[in-house]
């Protein structure tokens, strides 16, 4: 199984276009130690032929056009993106959707609520039904795509997208509306989970001893959007769980024995997107790894 990181970073990307802090302006000027990141996305393949997406970020058009597995290869008009699964449906996880219009067959993964969202904008309807398979995806049912690849959905601690928020302390909740993708091929796991505001037991538990997770990494700390004066809401009141801290990620991790773990959906706010922090550095010596565009991984 080949899975590829289309785009590491959060709503925005890194460099946010309207953002002059100082990790925004060193990545714009090409520093190499802030490499820039488009919104988060992967690709997973088990035959190199066919690829599934997680997510399609509104950088997929730029993410396509740098991956050359992603390119058409027959006829005149064809795509290797056989399947599109959605684990939301924040704008950073459908607006993609978008970019995939031009009547191009493949199959497209979510649960009713997300699915829900997608039939309540008639701007999707650009995703001809006759052409795209909308398929809905029941929590815990694993299934299993046309080259062997197997995908469960399962809810995770979140919250609904802000576009459908009714009020200003919306409820954190483990349902339909932010899931996790366990993707497995020949007896190994791959979990990704872009979002998450907490850590229960019942994902300890399955993620205990995986080959391979993606994790939520938006903040470093709980408050540092209000501490850096980029808005009023802490990290878990967008839905997301801080990386430090004693109920941060990795803490979290600690006993976990995951083989091999990434942080993914980076905010262009978060120090460990720049080589040499200490932030960084305490990540890796946890055993981690920061996501970064092109990143592959082979299991």
């Amino acid at each position: 199984m080949r899975l590829a990181v289309l785009g590491a970073a959060a709503g925005g990307g890194f460099p946010q276009w309207n953002s002059n802090a100082d990790g925004c302006r060193r990545a714009r000027a090409g520093d190499p130690a802030a490499p820039a990141r488009t919104q988060a996305s992967l690709a997973v393949s088990v035959d190199g032929d066919r690829w599934t997406l997680l997510n399609a970020s509104p950088d997929l058009r730029e993410q396509i056009g740098r991956s050359a597995f992603l390119h058409p290869r027959h006829g005149l008009r064809s795509s290797p993106i056989a399947n599109v699964v959605l684990t939301g449906g924040d704008v950073d996880v459908v607006a993609g959707l978008l970019t995939l219009r031009e009547r191009q067959p493949f199959g497209l993964h979510a649960t009713s609520k997300i699915h829900a969202v997608l039939d309540a904008n008639p701007i999707f309807e650009v995703l001809a039904r006759d052409v795209v398979r909308r398929e809905t995806v029941g929590l815990g049912q694993p299934f299993t795509l046309e080259d062997g690849l197997t995908v469960e959905l399962f809810a995770v601690p979140g919250k609904v997208p802000l576009y459908l928020e009714q009020d200003d302390a919306p409820a954190i909740a483990a349902d339909e509306t932010t899931t996790a993708a366990a993707i497995s091929s020949n007896g190994s796991t791959a979990f990704f989970i872009p979002g998450c505001a907490a850590m229960t037991p019942e994902l300890a538990d399955r993620l205990r001893g995986a080959d391979l997770v993606f994790f939520d990494g938006t903040l470093w700390r709980d408050d540092e959007m209000i501490v850096q004066g980029l808005g009023p809401k802490t990290g878990r009141r967008m839905g997301h769980m801080s990386i430090g801290g004693p109920d941060g990620a990795l803490a979290a991790f600690a006993d976990l024995d995951v083989r091999r773990k990434v942080f993914i959906h980076l905010n262009n706010s978060n120090p460990v997107l720049l080589d040499g922090t200490p932030e960084r550095r305490e990540v890796e010596r946890a055993g981690w790894r920061v996501a970064y565009d092109g990143l592959e991984i082979e299991l």
